[in-house]
């Protein structure tokens, strides 16, 4: 038996589900792990897949490498799953089927959860696993990230000629999470050197068909579809697949006219689906021209509209900027709040900063209070957005709500989470953290979607990236600087620092970074205010000094109120040196602090401006 020289002359036939089929039997577990301690079941559904026709069958291992049996205690247990599993599915194909090694993609949406470098250590150890027991060939499926299967592709090409299965997943039909097209992704699979190349999971039969229509014949490959059964439904807390077999027969013959030589299904599909695939398409001889009916034309992004005020980060790299944080209320009076923005407007900030229910308590949604600014008082908001709140479809669908509003200056964060909050019961989503969010805002920039459809115009946001100098490993928070940077940051605002030394340390760590900082600054209140700053708010730390000072002004409100306010003063006289970016940070709807410190801040950086210009006319 040769499976290249197979797919040469014949369609053939694979096979079904495993994890939904086990999961539909009510075993809820690491589904791999059933290799060792419940082989039985593995090998009877492996044996009900070749009873139905299936001409090759896939390993139970999807999962079983390192990264993903970590989650369940297993990292240890590699070599035995593995070797369990083909063993098994040799054992049910009894010499008279291919056997293919499975090995499973492992990013999703979170392109950064898992290193580039850690996928290829999990891979080879699981490569080498399955090559040992002589599988017929490898099947890469689930790859949702274009990069990651390309990247193993080339690992598994070099290490052996065995034929190799390459298999992407899609959000939407036609196209990868990053926007590449279904024949493009393919076409890089088929040149790395994959001997079939395809999709399987996520889409239906109907969206794979449609998604095919588009892929000419691979000129060296040949192509596959291992469609889902059909869209989920949600039944009695569990996840059913409802598709008659019938339909799914028929859909089998559509693909067989697109192209797919090997056809098989992925979730929700059972040996009756195969069974059906086998009565309509086993044995055909493979489609050898196709025309593709329709190519369609490269959809125009139409670019954001027009703003002529600069983004926050062009202000900071050219000149002064301030931008000062005023927080939505948290009761469902405005006034105070309003005032505040008009006066710190008219005192001539850049931007005034929104954040996303800090320390995890509710406010005001910041996105409402943003569009009021906006058009009431012609402020350029700077808008938080946290991970913690919204899953990504709510992700997306706010920033798509903010760009349809004018709002352009961001701010991505992963968030407080829920437990120091007013709802410690309170769910913390995070889908994404604030990298993922980075590179998913700056995809809108390019007018692709989260899941990588057009979005018909691109988005034009500036993304702000938090800095947290207030740690006891600088050089590990100015490597997440980096990093940021790497995933689109186009600058950084800083938590507030309370001391002159701290931020010299802080301006000599990332004096080597382009992207502008706007340095935090947050006047003192009181030395309640302090305390619970330094003791209770997570990433702020006070210096010993700032303490004893604040402590001398006792409880009398004036005078402690005073001495923050000197010691901001102080420390804005230090930034003015070193930042051209200064964020205040507004106490307690105090915003009388902020706009004194706004006005000293342009009363001294004029003064700095003049000695400059007089500097230059002497010479």
């Amino acid at each position: 038996m040769d499976l290249r020289e197979d797919l040469q002359n014949k369609t053939l036939i694979g096979d079904g589900a495993m994890g939904t089929l086990l999961y539909s039997y009510g075993i809820d577990r690491c589904f791999e792990e059933l290799n060792l301690s419940h082989a039985e079941e593995v090998l009877n559904v492996h044996r009900a897949y070749v009873h139905a026709g299936a001409d090759v069958i896939q390993t139970n291992t999807y999962g079983a490498n390192y990264i993903k049996l970590t989650r369940y205690g297993l990292q240890d247990h590699v070599k035995e799953i593995n070797t369990a599993a083909v063993r098994l599915a040799k054992q049910a194909s009894g010499g008279k089927r291919y056997v293919v090694g499975t090995i499973g993609g492992i990013r999703g949406v979170r392109k950064q959860a898992v290193s580039i470098e850690e996928i290829k250590r999990s891979f080879r150890e699981q490569l080498y696993c399955l090559l040992f027991e002589k599988v017929d060939g490898l099947l890469l499926e689930t790859y949702y990230d274009l990069e990651e299967i390309r990247t193993v592709l080339e690992i598994a090409r070099k290490e052996t000629n065995l034929p190799i299965i390459a298999q992407v997943s899609m959000h939407e039909a036609g196209v990868l999470q990053d926007g590449t097209s279904l024949p493009a992704a393919l076409k890089q699979l088929e040149d790395l050197g994959a001997d079939v190349v395809g999709v399987n999971c996520r889409l239906g039969p109907y969206h794979t068909i449609q998604s095919l229509e588009e892929v000419p014949l691979p000129e060296t490959a040949v192509l596959s579809a291992y469609p889902n059964a059909s869209l989920p439904a949600f039944q009695d807390g569990r996840l059913v697949y409802p598709t008659d077999p019938t339909y799914f027969q028929k859909s089998a013959q559509s693909l067989y006219e697109q192209g797919a030589r090997l056809i098989g299904g992925c979730c929700g599909t059972t040996p009756e689906h195969i069974e059906a695939i086998v009565a309509r398409v086993k044995g055909k001889a493979p489609i050898k021209d196709k025309v593709v009916p329709f190519t369609k034309e490269t959809e125009v992004i139409a670019a954001a509209p027009k703003d002529t005020r600069p983004h926050l980060h062009e202000k900071a790299k050219k000149g002064r900027s301030i931008i000062v944080e005023l927080d939505p209320p948290k009761k469902l009076k405005t006034e105070r709040f309003l005032q505040g923005a008009e006066a710190l407007r008219e005192a001539g900030i850049d931007s005034l900063t929104l954040a996303d229910n800090s320390l995890a308590s509710p406010r005001i949604c910041n996105t409402a209070i943003a569009s009021i600014i906006k058009e009431k008082y012609d402020i350029d908001p700077l808008v938080h957005i946290a991970c913690r709140d919204r899953n990504l479809l709510g992700l997306q669908s706010h920033l798509m709500g903010l760009h349809t509003l004018g709002i352009r200056q961001l701010l991505a964060i992963t968030g407080d989470p829920t437990k120091i909050g007013d709802f410690p019961g309170a769910t913390s989503v995070y889908d994404l953290n604030s990298f993922d969010l980075i590179h998913y805002i700056k995809q809108m920039n390019k007018g692709i979607s989260f899941s990588g459809k057009s979005l018909g115009e691109s988005t034009s946001f500036s993304v702000a990236a938090a800095f947290n100098p207030n740690v006891r490993n600088l050089n590990r928070a100015v490597g997440r600087m980096e990093k940021k940077i790497k995933y689109g940051a186009d600058y950084f605002i800083s938590q507030p620092v309370f001391n002159e030394e701290q931020m010299i340390e802080a301006y000599e760590a990332t004096k080597h970074i382009e992207a502008p900082i706007y340095i935090g600054i947050m006047p003192l209140t009181s030395i309640r205010n302090a305390e619970f700053l330094h003791n209770e708010v997570p990433g702020i730390t006070l210096a010993k000094e700032v303490l004893e000072k604040m402590e001398l002004a006792g409880t009398d409100k004036t005078k402690a109120q005073a001495e923050g306010i000197r010691i901001s003063k102080s420390l804005i006289d230090t930034a003015l040196d070193l930042f051209n970016g200064i964020y205040l940070i507004t106490p307690f709807l105090r915003y009388d602090i902020t706009v004194e410190l706004t006005k000293y801040i342009k009363e001294q950086s004029a003064k700095r401006e003049r000695k400059v210009s007089n500097g230059i006319r002497m010479v």
